[in-house]
């Protein structure tokens, strides 16, 4: 095997498998659940979190059409359910539309569920357009899924870091 095999193996398992996230704390403002494969252990991770009582605010990146009508996650007492698309339809613009909801609702902290892979470039995104504290919580992403998905985010992060370079 190459030196350059090695290392890219290495940033793969490093960036996008085990990325290195600072831990929970016991309450935040806001439980941001971002959109993206593996959606139903996403709901499962953002609505656990909200049922602890670890947040007053459940925030969920969907569909235009379920934002539009309010459907997105069940309700939870003590804590305010919000729905929202982000446009555009990216990482970038769920950034943009948590830095408002931020400023409407006064948020100083979010955590940010969503699956390995994607942990290191939202994190990224959210804190070029965010001043609080953003932690990210992991979900499952299956198996079969991984095999599209680290392509796409060695790209999609290339371009976070690269050529995106803002908010």
């Amino acid at each position: 095997m190459s030196i350059t095999l090695i290392g890219f193996l290495g940033l793969t398992a490093r960036y996008f498998v085990w990325p290195r996230l600072p831990a929970l704390p016991v309450h935040f403002d806001a439980i941001v659940e971002l959109a993206g494969p593996g959606g139903e252990d996403r709901d499962r991770l953002a609505i656990e979190l909200a049922k602890a009582h670890r947040a007053d605010y459940l925030v969920q990146s969907t569909l235009e059409s379920d934002a539009a009508t309010g459907r997105c996650l069940p309700e939870e007492p003590g804590v305010t359910v919000l729905c929202f698309h982000p446009d555009p339809n990216t990482t970038r613009g769920e950034a943009r539309a948590i830095a408002r909801l931020a400023q409407q609702y006064g948020w100083h902290s979010v955590v940010l569920v969503t699956t390995a892979d994607h942990a290191w470039r939202a994190r990224l995104r959210v804190t070029r357009c965010f001043p609080g504290q953003v932690y990210v919580a992991t979900s499952h992403l299956p198996p079969l899924y991984w095999f599209r998905q680290i392509p796409y985010q060695w790209a999609a992060s290339a371009k976070a870091e690269f050529v995106q370079t803002t908010c």
